[in-house]
């Protein structure tokens, strides 16, 4: 398979961890060497020009925020100043709770996943709590039947006409499972529910059109598919139609450009979605995006999605074959449009098997309770790496190896 791919040179543009194979890209990307070029160009600009690099950097520096996110926008099928690079995952969430959370008469529920990030939860609770709103009331969980996905009667049972806002994930970060993002947008507005999507796990992974769905908000990591390296700047994205808008955490970055340095003693915000940011870009934790967007960019969305169905295709099939005997269950959705970027592998000793697939030279990554995550990267992962890591697995847990491992939590990673 490797030998047909036309996607199979690319792995070169990547700066991978070495003896290792690396299949926990949908947790950190690796480096790629574009955007070492530019982090190195960075840091020499910030020696030779001091504060001019503000101005005078190859990539100035006072507009990095909009140049990628003007990338960002093709990798999320936006229109120009719909998208903003800023902040990080959960800070944006904070945003678009603070500007665009508006309970009303009735309508006062957040709509959320029993199955989301944690770190979501906690952002939205808080947001209630600050309200004066009980939690218990204010926050509703869609629940999942079998502990790992969501059904599409489920989340729409859960729009009724006391919710002020449902905070969605395109792809569950457990599972692997993709929503479809435009259906569901469609049934909450016909509900007079705005959608904010939770990206991080679909974004470099799957073909997305958040202007053409009607997407209202959408907020999203860059280092996990899309190799921005470890606290790299967010993504936020905001329909046109909400523009423009206050932003509901206001700082000077969220200025209009040609009037920030005016210094004015009250914000004029831009009239797109840059109002939102907050305070200055981490350039140096931004500028390796440059590199593995332009990347992005060359290749396509489409081409990337081609290849990943095929790797997780493979990865599934493969599993049913060499690992079903050894207790292992493929959670994540098996028809392509259900299934996002990686593959989770249900087991009672996840944490165990993970820690001993590491030793043996294989990344992946373990979340709780019961799920090794397997996450091929379209752009540098090869079939046959992926065939070697299940068989790797297999003889790990025919043999017992994993039982060596104290039993636990695992690591970060």
């Amino acid at each position: 398979m490797d030998r047909d791919d036309a996607l199979r040179d690319l792995r070169q543009e990547f700066l991978l961890p070495e003896d290792v194979i690396y299949l926990d890209g949908n947790s950190l990307g690796p480096l790629t060497k574009r955007g070492q070029e530019h982090l190195e160009r960075a840091a020499l600009d910030w020696r030779r020009l001091g504060v001019g690099g503000w101005q005078g950097a190859e990539v100035p520096w006072f507009h990095l925020a909009e140049t990628i996110g003007a990338m960002l926008s093709d990798v999320v099928g936006a229109l120009p100043g719909e998208v903003i690079a800023t902040a990080q995952t959960t800070l944006n969430l904070h945003q678009v709770l603070q500007t665009f959370y508006r309970p009303s008469g009735d309508r006062r529920v957040v709509v959320t996943e029993a199955l989301a990030f944690p770190s979501d939860l906690y952002a939205i609770a808080g947001h209630l709590e600050r309200r004066g709103l009980d939690v218990r009331r204010s926050l509703r969980l869609i629940p999942s039947r079998d502990g790992h996905t969501l059904a599409a009667d489920d989340i729409l049972a859960a729009l009724d006409d006391d919710v002020a806002l449902a905070v969605l994930p395109g792809v569950l970060y457990r599972s692997g499972q993709a929503l479809a993002i435009g259906e569901i947008t469609a049934a909450a507005h016909a509900r007079g529910v705005p959608v904010a999507w939770d990206l991080s796990h679909a974004v470099g992974a799957i073909p997305l059109a958040l202007h053409r769905d009607e997407a209202d908000f959408a907020f999203f990591c860059t280092y996990k598919y899309l190799c921005g390296g470890p606290g790299a700047i967010g993504g936020l994205f905001v329909h046109r139609r909400h523009l423009p808008v206050r932003p509901g955490m206001a700082g000077w970055f969220g200025s209009d450009k040609a009037r920030q340095f005016d210094m004015p003693m009250e914000l004029g915000p831009a009239d797109d979605a840059g109002a939102l940011q907050v305070g200055t870009p981490p350039v140096l934790s931004s500028v390796p995006l440059l590199g593995s967007l332009e990347i992005y960019r060359e290749v396509g969305m489409e081409a990337v999605r081609r290849r990943s169905l095929r790797q997780t295709e493979l990865l599934a099939a493969m599993a049913d074959d060499v690992l079903r005997e050894q207790g292992f269950q493929v959670v994540t959705p098996r028809s392509p449009e259900a299934r996002g970027g990686h593959v989770a592998l249900a087991h009672p000793e996840a944490a165990r098997l993970s820690r001993a697939l590491k030793d043996r030279g294989v990344v992946p990554d373990f979340r709780p309770p019961d799920v090794v995550r397997l996450g091929p990267h379209p752009l540098y992962t090869t079939f046959r790496e992926i065939a070697q890591a299940l068989t790797v697995l297999r003889d790990i847990a025919r043999t017992g190896e994993h039982l060596r491992y104290p039993e636990g939590r695992e690591e970060v990673g």
